[in-house]
């Protein structure tokens, strides 16, 4: 029998926030696996323990990979703990303290993602007592305190987790099914075609942009155009397509003279940047720094863990109007941007509709700085911090003021026309003055004319301008982004990309990881800035007839009915049976389908290599494939040294997150040899990689061929 304390057991998602947590609310005695003291215990987990069980857990023969067993639909679907050691241990000491105390509190990410790896966790650990949650948007001290003031009930965000359960059973029903009928019906050999409800979507868009790209055949166009008084005008009469006509139409024009028929001045406002959310951030460090969705997210989550900004994994541009109290006092703390503070602190904040509305907040709101003072930050954490900051700080600014003008002319019966810009007041513009423009951007920020009276004519230079048709332009990470944030809809307007992202495909957390999903796979690929389709991208998307499996509007709106079961509006049983009868539709249309296979193209040597090796093994077995392995991402396993952090790619080596105190690393290059990822993954898994020759051992003459091994201290060493 258990012994029960009278204890309350705080769960945090990391490590980390178990110890800001900690040593806020008291707990001070480090034990194993968790802090005590003040009358809680603290622990945590690293991210997700539990996960859906895998084909093979309901029933031996879903083990292989057969068309007639298709579709897999398990009769109610179960959890199951990762297979890990350290995960294992830490589910024990977790399970432990939350079957002997009085109370839980589910100090997970304040978001769905955390809120379903808690939730797994305590039915994984058949959590008896009752459960509150922590809900915070930074990990302050002054936040932590308040958010244990305020704790709500654990029923409160039972949405949020059907949710995220919805989530990951729709993931699973679509990803596991199709990924098998469509790999055993089309791909040859040892290809695995991976389909997944938001990555085969995205691919899509990509596919459907270099399409237009590849069918593009440029076209010449000739145009007027003549200089009066500095100024040049451009003919509005539709571009040439023929030389000869431009010539005479330049004749025309060279008798008669030019004269101004309009000239329109209008006043307007340029609005203030919207706050960040996080798509919006990553969209801005791409543009800026060339930083990819997924390092951004990166930096952002370690600014939001340092205590620097709140919650970043939010879908809003808006705070909730209880922070507009708190405004100036961030502001003051901003003590970098004094200069640019001051003018703002020197009046009441504004309380704008732009930036505060509680209809638009649901769980968080937008990302703004903690006014924490920056401090121990790498490069690149100090450009994404400086990009929040100065978006904070331009919110509160002044409009920008400039004119429009608008100026008409003609040349005997051809119309001209020319618009110009001018910047009147700057207003918060100023809080990016000293960003280096580019020619683009400077031609578009100001273009001042001169003042033309109506009825005005005289002398003037024509000439023909000579241009080419251009092809539309291949998605960067910041454009697709944007797309599947409006389900491919091409939409500029702040308001209305507020109201498509209900229906954008993917939630904003996701997004950099269905991109790099895709880039691992090799189904796309990334030229300078620009992501291009692979010919096994686009053969795949090609190969799926089925609409619903690459259409984004059908993924937006299933997006849409997933946040339904968030706010409460949508059954997620009637969600589950939706999704059941369209894998039941699509395995039918499949199975009968007549397509022509997919090819992959050619691959480096050592892909060959692996592909012997695999020929061979699977002469030796039974014929059908087991479970294809996905490709090891190094980055996403476990320290092997101290089992409780994930290893980093550094410059030199693979090392463990928390390298100071373990000190494990894999360089990537050792005895001479500049190491494989699959040699690294191998050292991962089996300790030890094959043989290899060329090895420069110390005080060896010779080279030598050898096993390259992991010892009982962890150190690389030949045997």
């Amino acid at each position: 029998m258990p012994t029960f304390t009278t204890m309350k057991v705080c769960i945090a998602e990391k490590p980390s926030v178990a110890r800001d947590i900690a040593a806020v609310i008291g707990a001070k005695v480090r034990k194993d696996g968790y802090f005590e003291g003040n009358g809680y215990q603290v622990t945590w987990t690293f991210g997700h323990f539990c996960t859906l069980k895998e084909p093979h857990d309901y029933t031996e023969q879903w083990k292989y990979w057969r068309l007639e067993d298709l579709p897999m639909i398990p009769p109610s679907f179960g959890i199951k703990l990762i297979n890990n050691n350290g995960v294992e241990k830490q589910f024990r000491v977790i399970e432990q303290l939350v079957n002997q105390c009085e109370e839980v509190i589910n100090c997970g990410d304040a978001g769905q993602e955390g809120e379903l790896i808690q939730r797994w966790v305590l039915l994984k650990a058949q959590c008896p007592a009752p459960v509150k949650r922590l809900w915070i948007s930074s990990l302050t001290e002054a936040a932590i305190r308040e958010g244990f003031q305020k704790l709500k009930n654990a029923d409160q965000y039972d949405n949020l987790y059907a949710a995220g359960s919805a989530r990951a059973i729709g993931d699973w029903l679509l990803g596991m099914n199709a990924t098998r009928l469509f790999t055993k019906k089309f791909a040859q050999g040892k290809t695995v075609l991976s389909i997944g409800r938001v990555q085969t979507p995205t691919l899509a868009m990509i596919v459907a942009r270099q399409k237009e790209i590849n069918a593009f055949v440029s076209e010449e166009y000739w145009e007027l155009k003549t200089i009066y008084r500095e100024t040049e005008f451009t003919a509005t009469i539709d571009r040439m397509k023929v030389l000869d006509r431009a010539q005479k139409g330049l004749a025309y024009l060279k008798e008669h003279p030019f004269e101004i028929t309009s000239f329109e001045k209008k006043e307007g406002k340029e609005g203030n940047p919207r706050l960040f959310d996080l798509t919006a951030l990553q969209v801005e460090a791409n543009k800026k720094y060339a930083y990819t969705a997924d390092d951004t997210l990166k930096y952002i989550q370690n600014l939001y863990e340092k205590k620097m900004v709140t919650y970043p994994r939010v879908d809003t541009t808006y705070l909730s109007e209880d922070l507009h109290p708190k405004i100036a006092g961030i502001m003051q703390d901003l003590t970098p941007y004094a200069a640019l503070t001051a003018p703002v602190l020197a009046n009441p904040i504004p309380k704008l509709k732009t930036v505060f509305d509680d209809k638009k907040v649901t769980d968080h709101h937008a990302i703004i700085p903690t006014g924490v003072y920056p401090s121990n930050l790498s490069a690149e954490e100090k450009r994404i911090y400086d990009l929040v900051a100065r978006r904070f700080i331009a919110a509160f600014y002044p409009e920008c003021k400039i004119s429009n003008t608008t100026v008409l002319g003609k040349v005997g019966q051809v119309p001209f026309k020319v618009t110009g810009k001018e910047i009147l007041e700057p207003g918060w513009k100023e809080v990016y003055a000293n960003d280096a423009k580019s020619k683009k951007e400077e031609e578009e920020e100001e273009k001042v004319l001169p003042v033309f009276v109506v009825g005005e004519s005289g002398p003037h230079t024509p000439r023909v301008h000579h241009g080419k048709t251009t092809p539309p332009k291949p998605y960067t990470e910041a454009s697709l982004l944007r797309a599947m944030e409006t389900a491919g809809k091409q939409v500029d307007d702040e308001e209305m990309r507020e109201l498509l992202k209900d229906n954008g495909i993917g939630r904003p957390s996701t997004r950099a990881n269905i991109i790099e999903t895709l880039f691992r796979r090799k189904y796309i690929e990334k030229r300078k800035k620009n992501i291009f389709a692979t010919q096994t991208g686009i053969d795949l998307i090609d190969t799926i007839q089925t609409e619903l499996l690459k259409s984004p509007e059908l993924t937006g709106i299933w997006e849409r009915k997933l946040r339904q079961i968030e706010k409460g509006e949508y059954a997620i049983e009637t969600f589950k049976q939706e999704l059941i009868q369209m894998v039941i539709d699509l395995t039918v249309e499949v199975k009968t389908a007549t397509y022509k296979a997919i090819t992959v193209a050619a691959d480096q040597p050592e892909k060959k290599e692996k592909e012997k090796e695999e020929k061979t093994k699977k002469e030796a077995k039974p014929k059908e494939p087991k479970e294809p392995k996905k490709a090891m991402v190094i980055e996403e396993q476990q320290c092997p040294k101290c089992k409780a952090h994930v290893l980093k790619k550094g410059n030199t080596a693979y090392g463990c997150a928390n390298f100071k105190v373990c000190g494990f690393k894999i360089p990537f290059e050792v005895f001479g040899k500049k190491l494989t990822d699959k040699q690294i993954a191998d050292l991962l898994t089996r300790g030890k990689t094959g043989k290899i020759k060329g090895w420069k051992l110390a005080g060896a003459a010779n080279e030598t061929e050898g096993k390259l091994k992991l010892n009982e201290a962890f150190e690389l060493e030949v045997e």
